[in-house]
């Protein structure tokens, strides 16, 4: 007497946070963005991504040695969005010189982007990053792009003086205005007008060795 075989079940589909080999590591890098942006890089935990994204604890070791190295790619990207941000400043038409557009679009990204910001400036993976990384190649192309909006001059280490002068000068407005530390009688004077006088600062220190 032959026994009747049950029906074959459809396998099983895979739920919203399952992921095929490739696709966690960049829902992880993505993730930890969005939490970096909204948050700060002190959230970003590898539990806390992987309660998030509804996989083990083990999961994201799979991709990434550890947080530093999660946090350090998104340091890079950072940087590269930073630079982008330069690039569309620049190419944007404005009665502005180049240098004072560049100048709003890092006070615009650092204002804007504050938990980004200060993962890229105030960790300790740009001071960490190996001369050739992904970081660092993305923090020299970055700082090329404002000598080349400074101009050409036959004195190049008084021009790079002046564009890392004036980095940190712009970086301190930033940060300043981060943590609310501008003293109030000089809170009427909006972030624009204090980098707008940084930028006519190194114009002028830099017209003086074209």
């Amino acid at each position: 007497m032959s026994t009747k075989q049950p029906p074959k079940q459809p396998p099983a589909r895979k739920g919203p946070n399952s992921y095929h080999h490739g696709d966690l590591r960049e829902a992880l890098i993505a993730t930890a963005m969005e939490m970096v942006e909204q948050e700060g890089a002190e959230i970003v935990t590898f539990s806390a991504l992987a309660k998030k994204l509804g996989v083990s604890q083990a999961a994201p070791y799979r991709h990434f040695r550890d947080r530093d190295a999660l946090l350090t790619i998104l340091a890079t990207k950072g940087f590269l969005a930073f630079t982008d941000t330069f690039r569309s400043a620049l190419a944007a038409k404005s009665r502005r010189s180049k240098l004072r557009q560049l100048v709003h679009a890092h006070l615009a990204f650092g204002t804007k982007r504050s938990g980004l910001y200060r993962l890229m400036f105030e960790s300790h993976y740009l001071h960490d990053a190996v001369i050739g990384s992904d970081l660092q190649q993305a923090v020299d192309e970055n700082f090329n792009l404002l000598l080349q909006t400074l101009g050409a001059t036959t004195d190049a280490d008084r021009r790079d003086r002046i564009a890392i002068k004036l980095t940190v000068a712009v970086h301190g407005v930033v940060m300043f205005a981060e943590h609310g530390f501008l003293p109030p009688k000089t809170r009427e004077i909006s972030l624009a007008e204090l980098v707008d006088e940084l930028v006519q600062d190194a114009e002028t220190a830099f017209k003086a060795i074209s």
